[in-house]
């Protein structure tokens, strides 16, 4: 598919897994080539397991078109905010295998998958977005809050704590951690147990469940573009 998101299918199962450098920066191309693998994956009717490198899901946001101009700064937040709203109306089961770090947008990801799996290990999970400079924006706030404790919600989004696997547990970043040689199985493990899904009860029910949610990141997205990060 794409030497930033590689895509491979079998058994009605769809891997990307992102590989962008070291921390796997989300850059505006990262994110046109995870939206391509989704396409795919619509039309392969498969069910999406996402995956990073070992030891690093995504630091978040290529920090070059971040910090380039308050324009592209914008337009890469616009368009993250949009993959965040699609992967959670995603037609077909979305899972997250975390292989470590998850930072900013990384955890975004998370918060906008139907299950996530993590892996033990000194990796951080969380939003520092306020830690380096930037007031929350309004999608993320929303979604942080809809996916989140009350508890968590407020340590992250206002405070950018960070979180261990085990805590993202109980913050609501991951629904339960393995040890990182089982990762690639429990992922396989679950993807397989949504394949037995049916299909088109779980996207109605999806739409149904998150109506609210989504209707809100889309007011969010409109405001986000009248404001500075």
């Amino acid at each position: 598919m794409s030497e930033l998101v590689s895509y491979r299918l079998a058994d009605g199962i769809a891997f990307l897994t992102l590989s962008n450098g070291k921390v796997n920066a989300i850059s505006p191309d990262v994110i046109d080539a995870f939206n391509a693998a989704l396409d795919q994956a619509e039309k392969d009717r498969a069910v999406v397991v996402i995956s990073g490198q070992p030891g690093m899901l995504s630091g978040g946001y290529d920090l070059k078109v971040m910090t380039a101009s308050a324009d592209s700064a914008k337009a890469l937040v616009a368009k993250g905010s949009t993959l965040a709203r699609r992967m959670l109306s995603h037609p077909y089961p979305v899972v997250v295998a975390c292989t470590g770090h998850a930072v900013a947008k990384g955890a975004f990801i998370l918060l906008s998958a139907d299950y996530r799996i993590g892996v033990e290990g000194p990796f951080k999970i969380g939003l520092n977005e306020v830690a380096i400079g930037m007031t929350m924006h309004h999608v993320g706030i929303e979604l942080a809050r809809a996916r989140l404790s009350n508890s968590a919600f407020n340590r992250s989004v206002i405070n950018a704590e960070m979180f261990s696997p085990a805590q993202a547990v109980d913050a609501g970043f991951l629904d339960r951690v393995v040890p990182a040689e089982e990762l690639e199985q429990e992922a396989l493990a679950m993807a397989k147990f949504l394949t037995t899904l049916n299909m088109t009860a779980h996207r109605n029910t999806k739409l149904k469940t998150r109506k609210a949610l989504l209707e809100l990141l889309d007011a969010s997205i409109e405001l986000d573009k009248q404001h500075s990060l």
